[in-house]
């Protein structure tokens, strides 16, 4: 592995995360020890309610920790301005945009928000960007088109490709496959290996396809009820550890064939 794959985007020690009010505070999961590496597409997969947004939201400081460390190029999370952050770290959410009025160009070039004037103007470097990022993510049949004539995939590549367009060393999706077809499911998940693969950018999403992340990922985090364990997929695999993510009487974790089935 080369010295530039071996780089540390994001760190944390002993993160805890949760909720925290005047009252009371309610832990999701503890001792979170997790390093993302540049150039890998990292998986995060877990039972339903088990805390993937959660950490996702405290990873980008959308929700507070409740305690330990997060660095990201090697500085405290907490460190950055808001403007510094968002030129390190790009986010795509499944809540719906504000406006599908936008042109797919226009919602794409709010990815270079960060680093417009104060006015928003575009500069020839900016169009550049969002142009170049729209070709990598295979939209331009759709750049002139409204975002409310898309459909749900075509909606997904545009979202991806205004995180490319806002160019940061990190990408975090929540659930990018949410609301797709298994096909469309299977075609992001793998336009997210070939983005990882061309542009050397660390990608880190949340997912219930986790067959499909064992297949395409370098690395995954898996969550569990008392854990969260990270490591590459075939390691994850002989340690035994997607035996443990579903109820032993319903699903089982084929080893041999990297998928669950359902037991009879």
């Amino acid at each position: 592995m080369s010295e530039t794959n071996q780089h540390i985007i994001l760190k944390t020690e002993n993160l805890s995360i949760g909720y925290k009010t005047k009252k009371e505070e309610t832990t999701i999961a503890t001792n979170i020890n997790l390093t993302l590496k540049k150039g890998e597409l990292i998986g995060l997969v877990g039972g339903n309610g088990i805390g993937k947004s959660t950490l996702l939201r405290t990873l980008t400081q959308v929700q507070p920790k409740l305690s330990g460390a997060l660095y990201l190029n090697e500085k405290p999370l907490e460190d950055y301005a808001n403007m510094d952050l968002a030129k390190a770290m790009s986010l795509v959410l499944t809540e719906a945009i504000a406006s599908k009025n936008l042109s797919v160009f226009e919602l794409v070039a709010l990815g270079r928000q960060p680093y417009t004037n104060w006015v928003g103007n575009l500069s020839e470097e900016d169009i550049s960007k969002v142009n170049h990022a729209i070709t990598q993510t295979n939209i331009e049949n759709l750049k002139h088109k409204k975002c409310f004539e898309l459909s749900d995939g075509q909606l997904q590549k545009v979202m991806i490709a205004r995180a490319l367009a806002q160019d940061t060393d990190l990408i975090i999706l929540d659930e990018p496959t949410t609301h797709l077809d298994m096909y469309h499911k299977a075609y992001i998940l793998k336009l997210l290996q070939k983005l990882v693969k061309e542009t050397g950018k660390t990608i880190l999403f949340s997912s219930h396809e986790i067959d499909l992340a064992i297949q395409l990922c370098d690395t995954m985090i898996v969550m569990t009820k008392t854990e969260v364990i990270s490591n590459t997929p075939c390691t994850l695999i002989e340690q035994g550890t997607f035996n443990t993510l579903f109820p032993e009487d319903l699903i089982a974790f084929d080893a041999n064939t990297g998928s669950f089935r359902v037991k009879k």
